[in-house]
């Protein structure tokens, strides 16, 4: 899988990303992914995954996209624990 991550939209009706490493959840209303620096909430109505490759980690969805927003990692109890 590739080392960086981008992600595009075109015109607001499909989007696509690299580095995705799962699809955690999807409806037509909201698509959850992640990639090696936390989770992807994708929103909008009549959300379709067109394309998923976990060799990749090329990822393709369209519908009407009204928000992204990248969600980060959060610490393990052990890590917050040995600060």
């Amino acid at each position: 899988m590739e080392e960086g991550h981008n992600l595009n939209i075109e015109q607001c009706k499909r989007i696509s990303a690299t580095a995705i490493s799962s699809v955690d959840a999807f409806s037509d209303k909201q698509i959850l992914l992640s990639y090696s620096g936390g989770r992807i909430a994708v929103s909008g109505s009549g959300m379709k995954i067109i394309n998923f490759s976990k060799s990749s980690g090329a990822f393709a969805a369209s519908g009407d996209i009204t928000g992204v927003k990248y969600m980060q990692k959060s610490a393990s109890f052990r890590q917050k624990l040995f600060k």
